[in-house]
């Protein structure tokens, strides 16, 4: 079993993360994850208030088994949220913002440990001074919204040096080898985000799903493209798969499809930055297909806790044999 000081802090059997992503990061593969001795990650949606982040939360954990943990993004944090999420949750995370130490002690005050997802060394000393618990550093593999602008191991290299607190891995860690170099560069656990798009929980579309299948290798690229949302009005820098810039580039039209809701259909602009969810219909080659740069290595759809146990078992093997 791989035991880390990730593992033993918040309790979770092995050093794997489900990455947050939005929509994509449904309850059942949260769940799924958490079930399977990893932490799973639901999204606290933009600007959601108290209350229905309460219903969420108090539903999500009725079946829950494991550790879960939620994700705020942005500085444009409902507060009393964050308090909500503190009070249920064993671990609140935050990203695409800079460390707040208000936000951490919030968090702090209803129990809960922190982690902060940081894209360069100066934000990670930051984080830590400001009391985050855990710190994950996303070097420029990673797929979705890219904060940094350093390569993963060197990034985290930089980091283990400066801080004392546990760190996570993430971005381009989509099979056992990549997870085992981490662990073995000194990182406490690796937050993992493109390997579950294509799992059984997912709440990808079913296109997406079918074209992470398909990609190759050097078959994503960061771009500013997807700018429609509100990460990206502050920073526009997202890797997605190249085959959705050739798409959007010969669409035509002000949109790219709708979300269906219980209310109908809302349009959805074409460069959005929403990713391609169960619930979008249209020109979805054309919409966000986040996806980080090991999804070469995503060559099937399994169920969330096969991908923990393979991912987690693989990595040991390799350590041991190392």
């Amino acid at each position: 079993m791989l035991s880390t000081a990730f593992t033993k802090l918040v309790g979770c059997e092995v050093p794997i993360q489900q990455a947050p992503m939005g929509l994509i990061s449904s309850p059942r593969l949260a769940l799924a994850v958490a079930r399977a001795g990893g932490v799973g990650t639901v999204s606290a949606p933009l600007g959601v208030d108290s209350q229905d982040l309460t219903a969420q939360l108090d539903a999500l954990l009725e079946a829950a088994e494991g550790v879960l943990s939620v994700n705020f993004v942005t500085a444009e944090v409902n507060r009393s949220a964050v308090a909500v999420a503190a009070q249920r949750m064993p671990l609140v995370e935050f990203f695409w913002s800079e460390p707040d130490p208000a936000l951490v002690d919030l968090a702090h005050e209803g129990g809960a440990l922190v982690n902060w997802q940081v894209g360069s060394l100066p934000e990670a000393v930051q984080a830590v001074e400001a009391g985050a618990d855990v710190v994950t550093v996303q070097g420029t593999e990673a797929g979705g919204h890219v904060r940094g602008q350093t390569p993963l191991l060197p990034l985290l290299a930089s980091v283990l040096r400066a801080v004392d607190v546990p760190v996570l891995a993430a971005g381009g860690i989509a099979e056992p080898r990549a997870l085992a170099a981490v662990l073995a560069a000194g990182a406490a656990g690796a937050r993992i985000g493109t390997r579950f798009v294509a799992s059984a929980e997912s709440g990808a579309h079913p296109e997406y799903v079918l074209a992470v299948l398909g990609a190759g290798p050097d078959s994503t690229e960061v771009t500013d493209q997807f700018d429609v949302c509100p990460l990206c009005a502050t920073l526009p820098r997202a890797r997605v798969l190249r085959s959705a810039l050739d798409a959007l580039a010969k669409l035509d039209g002000e949109t790219v499809g709708a979300v269906v809701g219980q209310g109908g259909e809302t349009p959805l602009p074409a460069r959005s930055g929403i990713p391609a969810h169960e619930n979008v219909r249209g020109a979805v080659q054309a919409m966000a297909l986040y996806a980080g740069a090991g999804v070469h290595l995503v060559n099937e759809v399994q169920p969330a806790d096969r991908i923990v146990r393979e991912l987690a078992d693989g990595a040991e093997q390799l350590l041991r044999a190392w």
